[in-house]
């Protein structure tokens, strides 16, 4: 592939050999710097208006929300934007923080409750930003795209479908093309973890066990596609077989990298979200007691009574 083009992405041809410190340095995509600000100025609008209001709003879930925004900002406005234009390895960073790590800091941060707490409602027979956001949630668009039939094969499609097609190669020929794709890992990471994290309201809420099935059936394809990777005598991607020689690499090793990426991260999604269900199951199980606990006040324990009454009926029939 010719890396003429990635000049579009105000990148220089020949990039110095990678270190950690050369990717971290700031080089902006205006797409996405645009996107973070924007996010984090509507998620900040959202908890000031509830505050104003002298509504709570829980500081755990601003502080997820906001590592979600910074982790898209690491991968896409750093030099690794640049230095994964060339090197599968990095790129493979990218695509996992992006689609596997950033959507569960997001999801979190519950940001459909917020926006359904925070936006007015428009008033009777009139559609604002809240009317419509409830429409879109109880749509059946919303019904398809986060049902399991759909997210995980979406999920593992996004590695197989692309990677190993032509596809992948012409999404990286231009700037509009990699944006594309990497708001594509975006949306399918959302759309997977969405059901199964369960913070925020969805049409598909399935129970707990159900929850950590869905996320135990989409992950083994992505230890067996880094596997893949790892395993090739050949580069298998077209747009990193012919790496700069400023880089010093070889294609095959940098590929050989960019598996065990694949493979090494898909174990870090499972224990976060194996984490927060634990913790949310443990929450509802608690607030499940108060509610008994509470019902029994109210009523006076009348089924403790009611059963004290059985069993004085029954010794006094026995007599």
């Amino acid at each position: 592939m010719d890396h003429s083009g990635h000049g579009e992405h105000g990148m220089p041809m020949d990039l110095p050999p990678f270190t950690l410190g050369r990717g971290l340095e700031f080089s902006s995509d205006p797409f996405f710097l645009a996107g973070c600000l924007v996010g984090l100025a509507l998620y900040g609008w959202g908890v000031a208006r509830l505050r104003r209001r002298g509504d709570a709003w829980p500081v755990g879930r601003t502080v997820f929300f906001t590592a979600g925004v910074l982790s898209i900002a690491l991968v896409m406005c750093t030099k690794l934007n640049d230095y994964g234009m060339v090197m599968f390895s990095v790129h493979m960073v990218q695509h996992m923080v992006i689609s596997m790590l950033s959507p569960i800091l997001l999801l979190l941060g519950a940001p459909v409750t917020l926006a359904l707490r925070a936006l007015p409602p428009a008033g009777r027979g009139r559609k604002g930003p809240r009317e419509l956001l409830l429409a879109l949630l109880h749509s059946r668009y919303m019904k398809i795209v986060t049902h399991p039939a759909f997210t995980i094969p979406m999920f593992i499609a996004s590695l197989y479908g692309l990677y190993f097609t032509p596809l992948f190669d012409f999404l990286m020929g231009s700037r509009a093309g990699h944006i594309a794709m990497m708001v594509h890992f975006l949306a399918v990471g959302l759309i997977f973890f969405w059901p199964i994290m369960g913070v925020d309201p969805g049409p598909h809420r399935p129970g707990y066990v159900m929850r950590m099935l869905e996320l135990f059936a989409g992950m083994p394809f992505h230890a067996f596609f880094g596997i893949a990777l790892m395993m090739a005598s050949e580069p298998m991607v077209r747009a990193y077989a012919d790496p700069p020689a400023s880089l010093g690499i070889s294609a095959l090793s940098d590929q050989n990298a960019a598996g065990g990426i694949a493979w090494a991260f898909s174990e870090i999604p499972s224990v976060l979200v194996l984490i927060a269900l634990v913790f949310q199951w443990y929450r509802s199980e608690q607030r499940q007691a108060v509610r008994k606990d509470r019902a029994a006040d109210r009523d006076g324990d009348k089924e403790l009574e009611a059963y004290n009454a059985y069993l004085a009926s029954l010794q006094a029939r026995s007599r």
